[in-house]
């Protein structure tokens, strides 16, 4: 399932292209455009730490990024993450959107496309896992029909060193409007 759910995919001038090295410069001019957002991620694409991030990224093995572009240009990133194929799971994230493409529906776009596909492919459930200091980001996933199922607390340690606790929302196959 997962070759079939890790593939490139395209709604009009919106494409999720896999993420590869030669993305890196164009990924690198996105993620700069916006240093204040970094500190409510669990790892850093601002200069100081883009190149170790972009290569953790594209090298392990339980994620499958994208680059995302507006027609030719590449305004973002996102990922499938922690598939469990055997319980027919995926998560969604690690999705970052260039400031000037933010509130123009882009991401919203984006996400659609993605949860169309995983659910046609035959993932039943995806998960999204958000910091709760990241209020755009839960908003977002709570436009899409996604239900908060609750909180971890103290899930995880971010690179700045802030015990993090996560929002656990999902949308399951049969909830999925399209």
């Amino acid at each position: 399932m997962l070759d079939r759910l890790y593939v490139e995919l395209a709604d009009g001038d919106l494409r999720l292209v896999k993420l590869a090295e030669a993305h890196r410069e164009a990924l690198r001019v996105a993620c700069a455009a916006d240093p204040d957002i970094w500190p409510i991620y669990s790892s850093s694409y601002d200069p100081e730490h883009f190149d170790a991030s972009f290569t953790a990224l594209v090298g392990h093995e339980s994620r499958m990024p994208y680059a995302i572009f507006d027609r030719e240009t590449l305004v973002g990133m996102t990922a499938w993450l922690r598939p469990d194929m055997s319980a027919q799971t995926i998560e969604l994230g690690n999705s970052y959107i260039h400031p000037a493409a933010r509130g123009t529906g882009l991401n919203g776009r984006v996400k659609r496309l993605m949860l169309n596909h995983a659910f046609a492919v035959g993932i039943r459930r995806v998960e999204f896992r958000i910091d709760e200091r990241n209020g755009r980001s839960q908003a977002a996933v709570a436009k899409l029909g996604c239900t908060k199922e609750g909180v971890l607390r103290a899930e995880r340690i971010t690179w700045t060193g802030h015990v993090r606790d996560t929002g656990l929302w999902s949308i399951l196959a049969g909830e999925w409007a399209g």
